[in-house]
């Protein structure tokens, strides 16, 4: 008995939050971590942006014995006080195992395999992190490591991609948002915590790792991929139709900068809008994530956490001040949009400061933090869940556009042929006087070619039809893609359109109308 008692006790002192460092990580997305701290606030300074919410959850419901299925047994409840039950019939267990497993496991790994089981089985994202796992983690939070550049979540037996960052080895390996990882160099990955499955993905720079991916309906397919170091350049910016657009491909320690930086290189431009695009984007660091909030809101809410504890359960405030200086702003979003993303997504839509265009974004509204056992171990644990200002829980839920738009791919029909007013026979032109204007033979020949076209459609389109529109866009230019990418198409028409309507409110609409309103 004296025996059991200490081993339950070692386990309480062990996991007592109160005995663990309250410094470790907090969690954005399924693999980066943030700390604790709040923005920075060199440019200005909000009064408090980070405050302890009283507004906890609930605490944990004791009677749940009717979805619990382990039973005490008899001998334990009877000779066995009751607050000491579960421990001992953990213990009964232990002593199983010890005695009578076939293959025969020591204590350390029994535990060891008693503590991963207990936290995998919490959520897709608690778990325990050994040594390498632990070293891992932190290597991660100083901004470069060796890998492919894929943020992975569990997915019932195998590992699903959230997405892929930009320009990384999996990014221009092909890999999309949804992909099934299948096997890795072989090895069946059914079963395999986040850990195990990212401790095979990665490996010196320059080595290969073969991929067998599932994605839709499509059959099982090899992709051999060379890991990199992976430095992520999170911010390309540019402007086209005098729209600024910013790419976030990720929240690390120079996102804000970076958009900073275009704001100030561009403050003379006459810009109608800025677009957003935060589709894809994996996650982050949240201290980079409230700063990007802070560029764009003059106060208000940013995001709030919730925990069954006090210290868990935070609010953040943005600063006073716009730096774009209230330019409409429109943000695109899709499935693979997931946790830091969607809280600057839903800061600036709680606001009221941004028009959210595209598809319901992943759902990753949980807290993981990372709480170190020691020097070499710790446990990640969700404490935890996201809440938008208007008080959305973004978890399981995501972000809900404001404007749906799924992802297609714009295909302008070729060699068609438009009869106007002016080329009829006898047309008046402006001036009312009569002309001799006619259709003319290559304008014949256009037409009659327009409807050959309809009946006997172009081969090589189809093929270019058949082709992944996504892997098509990450080779075009800005101008190509807003002309073949739906969403994109779609945010920039937004913009157009509300300049358009604030020009005709004003009287000036004449530069917007001559430059949108007539057909290119």
């Amino acid at each position: 008995m004296k025996k059991v008692v200490t081993f339950f006790l070692l386990a309480t002192i062990l996991l007592s939050p109160n005995s663990c460092c309250h410094g470790g990580y907090l969690k954005s997305s399924t693999k980066k971590v943030f700390s604790q701290k709040s923005a920075d606030k060199s440019d200005r300074k909000p009064e408090d942006p980070l405050q302890v919410d009283d507004n906890v959850l609930p605490p944990a419901n004791n009677n749940d014995a009717e979805e619990c299925s382990i039973e005490i047994p008899e001998s334990i409840r009877k000779n066995i006080p009751e607050d000491m039950q579960h421990a001992i019939l953990l213990q009964l267990i232990f002593n199983l195992i010890k005695e009578e497993y076939v293959n025969g496991l020591s204590e350390r790994k029994i535990v060891e395999k008693a503590v991963i089981g207990l936290l995998s089985s919490l959520d897709p994202h608690s778990s325990y992190l050994n040594e390498k796992m632990f070293s891992t983690l932190k290597n991660e939070a100083d901004g470069e490591f060796g890998g492919l550049g894929i943020e992975i979540t569990s997915d019932e037996s195998f590992i699903r991609i959230i997405s892929p960052v930009d320009d990384t080895p999996a990014y221009k390996a092909g890999l999309k948002s949804g992909d099934v990882i299948v096997y890795i160099n072989d090895e069946c990955v059914s079963g395999f915590s986040i850990e195990e499955a990212i401790s095979k993905l990665r490996g010196p720079p320059h080595t290969k790792v073969k991929l067998k991916i599932k994605r839709a309906d499509k059959p099982l397919f090899d992709v051999n991929i060379e890991r990199d170091i992976i430095s992520v350049r999170s911010v390309k910016s540019e402007i086209f139709d005098n729209i600024g657009y910013i790419r976030i491909s990720a929240f690390d320690r120079n996102t804000a900068a970076g958009i900073k930086q275009f704001l100030k290189d561009n403050k003379d431009e006459k810009l109608f809008g800025l677009v957003l695009d935060l589709r894809n984007n994996p996650g982050g660091l949240l201290d980079a994530t409230i700063d990007v909030s802070n560029i764009f809101l003059n106060g208000g809410k940013i995001v709030s956490t919730r925990g069954r504890t006090k210290e868990n359960s935070r609010s953040y405030f943005a600063g006073v001040g716009d730096l774009s200086n209230g330019l409409p702003l429109v943000v695109l979003i899709n499935s693979g949009t997931a946790s830091a993303p969607e809280i600057l997504a839903g800061a600036l839509q709680g606001n009221r400061r941004a028009i959210i265009v595209g598809t319901r974004s992943f759902g990753k509204g949980s807290v993981q933090k990372v709480i170190p056992l020691s020097e070499k171990i710790a446990v990640k644990l969700t404490v935890a869940k996201y809440f938008t200002p208007s008080g959305e829980c973004i978890q399981a839920r995501g972000i809900i556009p404001d404007i749906e738009a799924d992802y297609a791919m714009i295909q302008k029909p070729e060699h068609t042929f438009t009869i106007r007013e002016e080329m009829l026979s006898n047309a008046l032109d402006a001036d009312k006087k009569a002309t001799n204007k006619k259709v003319t033979e290559e304008q014949n020949k256009k037409f009659l070619d327009a409807l050959s076209n309809r009946k006997n459609k172009n081969k090589e389109a189809e093929k270019e039809a058949e082709e992944d529109y996504e892997l098509q866009y990450r080779k075009l230019s800005l101008k190509e893609r807003v002309d073949k990418d739906y969403q994109l198409a779609k945010a920039f028409d937004t913009l157009k359109a509300i300049a358009a309507f604030k020009a005709s409110k004003s009287g000036k609409s004449d530069d917007v109308i001559k430059r949108y309103g007539a057909e290119k």
